[in-house]
């Protein structure tokens, strides 16, 4: 994997770039829509290439452990293969999962021992065996295992867990250099930057991710319930010490306005559920800010979704028909707005990277937070 810097916003720490992957080059800043089992929710691969014009998905080392398995992914030739996606994967480590399962697991400097959310039976998570059931799966960008800490956590647990996260990206690399892919193609791994909301925690562990000298790096920890401002503060302080020449992943970030003003920080790469997640439930992203397609407002409203947005789900569609979807619980209800939303967010990243490409990034930033955080 490699990663060209194409451009600087001159008012910003925005950038533009480019992420070369055996499956294809991705153009940053970037969304990568979240599909946990080898699928993002209700969106057919077809679409998420041709209509939402996905570059990358994500899947879930712990989902995917769990079900289908690695040895029917090993049978099926990686994870590209049996789900039908030709282009880049990103997989999480499991670690966030594994953090939200806190009733049913228990961490030590071996790894992590927890229950299966599916059946209860007892599994063992180690920095070794997530770097080969990554292989298993095949992923192009596979993450180191760590400890995502809560909030709010206290600075001893921080540094405790801290700790931690990085003795076992030490023995992740050393799994990752003594192993080989079992596709034929380059697996790249990314540490992952903790430290909570403390920022000589976050500066040190920036500094101790960028000294392991992996192809791109991630910041994890955060949007767990924090402020955003105190987001925001952790993300620019880690900004400032990785390594300007290499992607910078936000893991599980988030709103619009989160992303936009991250992008403004240094970051390339994003993934939320929040866009599907939300769709499912009828709220609406759009160029002109959020809706609740579920309010009586929309009921007779025979505009289509968001005509301001390519794409055949927001502009074929009324919003009144995606209003009767999804207050009857239709299935295409919740399959055409996860293709919108997902449509917009895509939309949004690319509009990101044609401002930093003129270098005017800034001010339009500025006035397109305000518009997609209105309520409609």
């Amino acid at each position: 994997m490699k990663f060209t810097l194409t451009a600087n916003d001159s008012k910003s720490s925005a950038r533009a770039g480019v992420v070369h992957t055996a499956h294809g080059d991705i153009e940053t800043p970037i969304f990568m829509p979240v599909g946990t089992a080898g699928t993002v929710k209700a969106v057919h691969q077809r679409e998420l290439e041709q209509d939402v014009q996905a570059q990358i998905i994500l899947g879930n080392t712990y989902h995917l452990y769990l079900r289908p398995g690695t040895p029917l992914l090993e049978k099926a030739g990686g994870l590209h293969r049996f789900n039908g996606w030709n282009k880049p994967i990103l997989t999480d480590s499991g670690g966030y999962q594994v953090y939200s399962l806190s009733e049913n697991r228990k961490i030590n400097d071996e790894g992590v021992t927890f229950k299966s959310h599916i059946d209860g039976s007892k599994h063992i998570f180690t920095p070794e065996n997530v770097m080969d059931i990554q292989r298993s799966i095949g992923a192009d960008i596979m993450m180191a295992l760590d400890e995502c800490t809560p909030y709010p956590c206290d600075f001893n647990y921080a540094k405790k867990s801290l700790a931690i996260t990085h003795q076992w990206l030490q023995r992740c690399v050393n799994r990752i250099d003594n192993t080989r892919p079992l596709y034929g193609y380059e697996q790249t791994l990314f540490p992952i930057v903790q430290g909570s909301v403390y920022k000589d925690l976050r500066m040190q562990s920036a500094e101790f991710i960028a000294s392991q000298h992996q192809d791109g790096n991630a910041i994890g920890g955060l949007s767990v319930g924090e402020p955003h401002d105190m987001m925001y503060e952790m993300t620019e302080v880690v900004c400032k010490i990785l390594p300007t020449n290499k992607p910078r992943y936000l893991m599980g970030v988030g709103t619009p306005e989160n992303i936009l003003e991250c992008i403004a920080l240094g970051v390339d790469m994003f993934d939320c559920v929040m866009p599907t997640r939300n769709a499912r439930n009828g709220m609406l992203f759009t160029t002109q800010g959020i809706i609740n397609i579920r309010n009586e407002k929309w009921k007779e409203d025979l505009s289509p979704i968001d005509a301001g947005l390519g794409g055949y789900a927001s502009t074929f569609y009324s919003k009144a028909y995606l209003r009767h979807l999804i207050i009857n619980k239709e299935i295409l209800g919740a399959q055409i707005a996860s293709i919108h939303n997902l449509t917009f967010y895509l939309w949004l990243v690319k509009e990101a990277r044609k401002q930093i490409l003129n270098d005017t990034f800034a001010d339009w930033k500025n006035a397109m937070v305000k518009k997609v955080s209105a309520r409609l």
